[in-house]
């Protein structure tokens, strides 16, 4: 299944279920790329938005006592019971978007499932080529998307994806794989320094 965003989507969870089929229990409490979530509650967050509504919403909020900054939290609780297997049977049965993450034709859940498949995969050293058509499609959606907003992370710096000719900005320029320059965009820690250039030294600086 190729050609939309949304069935890039599918694909790319299509590709991290595989992955995950073939973790170990240890792996599955690694820590990933976002602060404080081992893999397993970086799954669990992926599936956390699917067939969920505006009054499943309401009511996260409100166990937040309405801190939206909260709400990735209040979501992630109601799978905490969930063991490996049970989240990738979830996720097999899901790998076509529902809901909210089906938005802007797919494309919150391609670049969600592209970003959460590097978080697994970075910290236990599973390096893997991302397709260059679901870069192509994910870079010029990061940069506004909710809630990454990857034109604030990367403000007076001009990216430049040199596998998949893709840039964007003005500044000091920040080049390097396509995959580094969207995981810099979702603010992750450490990937900056792999991109070259004078604006890879200011967001070395700015994201760490």
């Amino acid at each position: 299944m190729t050609g939309s965003a949304l069935a890039m989507a599918h694909d790319e969870r299509a590709d991290l279920a595989d992955l995950l089929e073939a973790l170990s229990p240890e792996q599955w409490e690694h820590p990933s790329l976002c602060e404080g979530w081992t893999v397993r509650d970086v799954v669990a967050h992926m599936i956390s938005y699917e067939e969920h509504g505006p009054r499943d919403l309401v009511r996260r909020l409100a166990a937040t006592r309405f801190r939206p900054w909260k709400l990735n939290e209040a979501a992630l609780a109601d799978y905490a019971d969930l063991g490996p297997d049970e989240l990738v049977r979830f996720l097999r049965n899901h790998l076509d978007p529902q809901g909210s993450t089906a938005a802007f034709g797919g494309r919150v859940g391609l670049v969600d499932a592209l970003i959460h498949h590097q978080d697994i995969r970075r910290p236990l050293g599973l390096a893997r080529t991302v397709p260059a058509e679901r870069l192509r499609v994910a870079l010029p959606f990061a940069v506004t998307a909710v809630p990454l907003r990857g034109f604030w992370k990367a403000r007076g710096v001009r990216l430049v994806a040199t596998d998949v000719g893709w840039s964007r900005g003005r500044g000091p320029e920040a080049a390097g794989p396509g995959e580094a320059v969207l995981m810099t965009m979702a603010g992750r820690r450490g990937i900056a320094r792999e991109l070259s250039g004078p604006g890879a030294t200011i967001l070395t600086d700015r994201l760490g």
